[in-house]
């Protein structure tokens, strides 16, 4: 299923000048003229011209009596353009197939790539934070056509996700200029009553074709996915990538693996010779509609290894639809390393790195890159803060838990609060009810206490914790500790299950 990211520039010609000149500071407005005639008029505004009540279309003159020490600059549509294309090209790092949509538009189609970036919603806000670090101004959404995430990301949300199937949904309330239709026709649709998506909806459509042409069917049923929408996307310019092109439209699963197969072994062949290995793969197909369906994968470690690589694309090759068939495939790798040979050793004493690197790539492509890791130990006497995930391949760092303390198995994400009845103050606990059960302690040891960490909070200079290990009548352990004195007395929290 295609899935396409808008990516909407509101005020790129500002913010580009911006980025080029070190200012002025964000709350003094700047805007952009251009010659419209005998006049000249405002091209573009930044965000605040816009909240001063600056417009594009209005006369220069009318703008600078509205706002006193306005900043006019010059428009540069080809400048614009010009790092629109670079922009596009930066986001292919995001997904192989990227298009500029001029003047203040890009589209990234990400079906069969959003798994690398931890999921469709992660890879939207990584997008949005990335270029809004920047200094750029960005409205970002995703849906299964261009047309529909085009009017998501002007109308609705600064940032977001349709559901799959959803665009019809979403744009029913949405302003008819939101399907991209020209001004006269809005225009001329909005003196029949007719000013909002699901009002065309219900419009029979022959006399609208007959008075306004095809150009609302047409854009309607791009946004609602009834029609086809081609976008011309970005030719990367990738070293290391290899093409095939069919005598004869092809579209069978077994045709498309082992179409797959061949392209990974004459990759593998050119990256042997440079002394390489690949990061990632991007698959494109091209069907004969005119529409790229592509496919990507990540490694753990740098890997030429075609029967792996070709492995891995068959995972995802049942997200390419070849609709009347694909007479082009191009797969190519982007991002490399240094892959030199190694000296294969029969002791069995290690584990071999590349056999573990195939199976941390295969459960990455089957669970998520966000559920495949490895705890490592922080140096940190806040339990909570003692332990991060790191790759599954990460190498050592040389930091340890202390053998002496012992730890439980399951560390709670967030300490929950139980009632505990002891027998003395400083006892350990005789009974405890977590989550409305009682439970009564056979065993306990302890206490084990934490002092804050001082240094990172003052709020901490004074907070102690006091841990205690205990086993219920059950045989189930726990790790429970009380806290600083209050007001209120000691509070009394669990933090862990089972034994270490």
């Amino acid at each position: 299923m295609r899935r396409v990211i808008c990516v909407f520039l509101p005020t790129w010609p500002t913010d580009l000048w911006r980025r080029r000149h070190g200012g002025p500071p964000p709350d003094e407005p700047v805007a952009t003229v251009a010659p419209d005639g005998p006049r000249r008029v405002l091209g573009a505004v930044d965000r605040a011209a816009r909240r001063l009540g600056l417009r594009p279309g209005l006369a220069l003159a009318q703008a600078q009596a509205m706002v006193s020490g306005l900043l006019v600059i010059p428009a540069d549509p080809d400048g614009d353009a010009a790092a629109l294309a670079r922009l596009a090209a930066w986001c292919l790092r995001y997904a192989p197939l990227v298009a500029p949509d001029p003047p203040d538009g890009i589209w990234i189609d990400v079906a069969g790539a959003a798994h690398l970036h931890g999921g469709e919603a992660p890879l939207l806000g990584h997008l949005r934070r990335r270029l809004g670090r920047a200094g750029i101004g960005v409205r970002v959404a995703m849906a299964d056509t261009p047309g529909a995430a085009w009017a998501a990301a002007r109308c609705l949300h600064p940032e977001i996700v349709l559901p799959p199937g959803g665009q019809r949904e979403a744009l029913l309330a949405l302003p008819l200029w939101a399907l991209r239709l020209d001004r006269d026709t809005v225009s001329g649709l909005a003196q029949l009553g007719i000013d909002q998506v699901g009002h065309l909806l219900e419009q029979p459509s022959g006399p609208l074709r007959l008075r306004f042409g095809g150009e609302p069917a047409r854009r309607l049923d791009q946004a609602l996915g009834r029609a086809p929408e081609p976008l011309t996307y970005l030719a990367p310019s990738v070293e290391h990538a290899v093409r095939l092109a069919f005598p004869e439209p092809i579209g069978a699963p077994e045709t498309l693996a082992r179409v797959a197969g061949r392209l990974t072994a004459m990759l593998s062949d050119r990256l042997t010779r440079h002394g390489l290995g690949a990061r990632r793969l991007d698959l494109v197909f091209r069907r004969v509609d005119g529409l790229d369906q592509s496919v990507s994968i990540g490694t753990a470690r740098p890997s030429r290894d075609p029967r792996h690589l070709a492995r891995l694309l068959a995972e995802r090759l049942p997200q390419i639809d070849p609709g009347h068939g694909l007479d082009e495939a191009r797969l190519a790798a982007p991002r490399v390393e240094r892959l030199e040979a190694r000296q294969l050793t029969a002791s069995g004493a290690e584990p071999d790195p590349d056999t573990m690197a195939e199976l941390v790539d295969r459960l990455v492509l089957r669970l998520g890159p966000g559920r495949v890791f490895r705890r490592a130990p922080v140096e940190s006497e806040w339990p909570e803060r003692a332990v991060r995930r790191v790759a599954p391949l990460s190498p050592a760092t040389g930091v340890t838990w202390p053998a002496d303390l012992p730890r439980p198995g399951r560390l709670l994400p967030v300490p929950e609060p139980v009632a505990v009845l002891a027998a003395l103050p400083d006892a350990p606990p005789s009974a405890f009810t977590w989550r409305g059960t009682r439970r009564l302690v056979a065993r306990a040891d302890g206490p084990e206490r934490i002092f804050g960490e001082w240094w990172l909070s003052d709020d901490e200079i004074s907070a102690t914790r006091d841990y205690y290990r205990v086993e219920d009548e059950t045989g189930a352990r726990y790790w429970l500790f009380r806290d600083s004195l209050t007001r209120e007395g000691a509070r009394w929290w669990l933090h862990g299950l089972g034994e270490a």
